[in-house]
């Protein structure tokens, strides 16, 4: 039996409202969500992030993406390494590997965080509605990341090029779809 086999999706219930807010928007903002992404936290000296079995942003807020894998920059010395749903425990793996003798901590966070992905020329403006960060697109370009507030809740924003991902604590799931269908209503 997998590790995962008992998971259990916390927004399953919820994906119809999360495609209304499609419909509310007259289609400018796309919703969707993508279940049990993998979600590993790296805390390493900035010095040996070329060690590391794949690139580190050191700019800060910038994020390296290349397919399902990406490292987000969160701190001088702390990165969010996201991959495909369920591979937390492989990267997990991976970086242990990669930084054996190092003084590192990798833990694997993957259900900390529910990750939901905004699409559409529209988006910025709903995320507006809620976010201290000036998230305009002149401003807020692909590449880029961000741990800030949405609706008064802590997210984490990972800017591409055709969309916005955003990671919420799980907690906070069901309350976050709530804001985005009111502030799509709105």
């Amino acid at each position: 039996m997998r590790a995962d086999a008992h998971a259990r999706d916390p927004l399953a219930i919820r994906l119809d409202d999360l495609r209304s807010v499609s419909a509310l928007t007259g289609g400018e903002v796309t919703v969707a969500h993508v279940p049990f992404l993998a979600q590993v936290s790296l805390r390493l000296e900035p010095a040996l992030a070329d060690r590391a079995p794949f690139p580190l942003p050191l700019e800060p807020n910038t994020a390296w993406e290349d397919g399902p894998r990406a490292a987000l920059w969160l701190g001088p010395d702390e990165w969010l390494v996201l991959g495909p749903p369920h591979s937390g425990p492989a990267i997990a793996v991976e970086l242990e590997t990669a930084l054996d003798g190092m003084h590192r901590s990798v833990v694997d966070l993957s259900a900390n965080r529910v990750a939901i992905e905004l699409g559409g020329p529209g988006r910025s403006d709903l995320l507006s509605k809620g976010c201290p960060i000036d998230v305009h697109p002149l401003a807020w370009t692909a590449g880029m990341c961000a741990q800030t507030l949405l609706a008064k809740t802590q997210v984490i924003l990972h800017e591409r090029a055709e969309s916005t991902g955003l990671l919420v604590r799980t907690s906070f799931a069901h309350y976050l779809v709530d804001w985005l269908l009111a502030a799509s209503a709105g």
